[in-house]
């Protein structure tokens, strides 16, 4: 029962909220131990958000579940869980997520409740409509920057609010496009989900390299725009470009020739190259953006190991 529940809630999907983080890497505080817990509470909230979220669309879409090859094995979908015991469970993370408001600021509460608005207005009309879906998507991932942004009090360069829309189109497209490559019987794909019957798998591919362009230039943009270069007091951001646009080849190869799109975490938590990838650009973001701070962490190091 409690895997079950575990499984409801998609723990696996919260990979999304480290978008969550990306206000604090580039807010030159990351080392602010109480930047570090207002960031890292945003996170929880959103985390547990998202599984309501997930919750309600597993209900309300329970028949349409069953008719696909993979969801038909989600816990409502199974009959694992029955629709009464997610309730229940929907409830008791609602009121957990209501406590922790207590602790937050305005602004990020704001957030929250228009990230839920809005995946309502999704999950009720619009996750039927054709490219609207794909935006309604997309503003989730530029909420919880702002989201981020708002839990620690600092400003969102209009580069990396368009960074994130870029990235989060080429991720939505690229789930609709998995989905499409996915479906055996198209007699049943309206029972699959509606919209696809919108979509081709050549009309999603050049909307996926429209959406990989701006996704590279935005944030490359981002790099060595007047205000970043003046904030970090360097120019060497540019220097992380690389790893996002072998980010965006590494995924755009997954994804036409490993047939993996259907699933953007599946991808970032199992795909080698790209996590390896990720985590260089993270220390090539913190070698950049803090490296007056690293001689310091250094000596700390040093002193810890020094003692013991």
């Amino acid at each position: 029962m409690i895997l079950d529940l575990i499984k409801l809630a998609r723990p696996k999907q919260w990979v999304k909220n480290f978008f969550v983080f990306a206000p604090l890497l580039f807010s030159k505080h990351v080392f602010d131990a109480n930047y570090a817990i207002a960031s890292l509470s945003a996170f929880v909230v959103f985390c547990l958000s998202s599984s309501t979220v997930y919750i309600i669309n597993d209900i309300m879409d329970v028949e349409s579940d069953r008719s696909h090859p993979k969801k038909k094995f989600r816990p409502i979908a199974s009959g694992e869980i029955s629709i009464k015991q997610a309730l229940i469970f929907l409830t008791v993370l609602i009121g957990i997520i209501i406590l922790m408001f207590f602790f937050q600021k305005p602004i990020f509460v704001f957030v929250i409740i228009l990230y839920f608005l809005s995946n309502y207005i999704y999950s009720v009309k619009i996750k039927s409509i054709v490219l609207l879906d794909v935006f309604f998507i997309s503003f989730g991932f530029m909420l919880r920057v702002l989201g981020g942004a708002a839990a620690i009090s600092v400003a969102v360069s209009s580069w990396m609010i368009l960074t994130t829309i870029f990235i989060s189109l080429f991720l939505a497209i690229s789930k609709r496009r998995g989905e499409l490559s996915q479906v055996v019987n198209h007699e049943n794909i309206e029972k699959q989900r509606k919209v696809l019957r919108e979509y081709s798998v050549e009309f999603a591919d050049q909307l996926n390299t429209i959406a990989a362009a701006g996704t590279i230039i935005s944030y490359a943009l981002y790099t060595v725009s007047e205000r970043t270069v003046t904030t970090f007091g360097t120019d060497k951001l540019i220097y992380t470009t690389p790893f996002v646009i072998y980010g965006i080849f590494r995924y755009m190869y997954l994804m036409h020739k490993k047939n993996l799109g259907e699933s953007p975490t599946t991808i970032v938590t199992k795909d080698i190259p790209i996590m390896i990838n990720v985590i260089i650009y993270f220390v090539a973001c913190i070698l950049i953006i803090y490296k007056p701070v690293i001689p310091v962490i250094s000596n700390l190091a040093k002193l810890i190991f020094t003692e013991f």
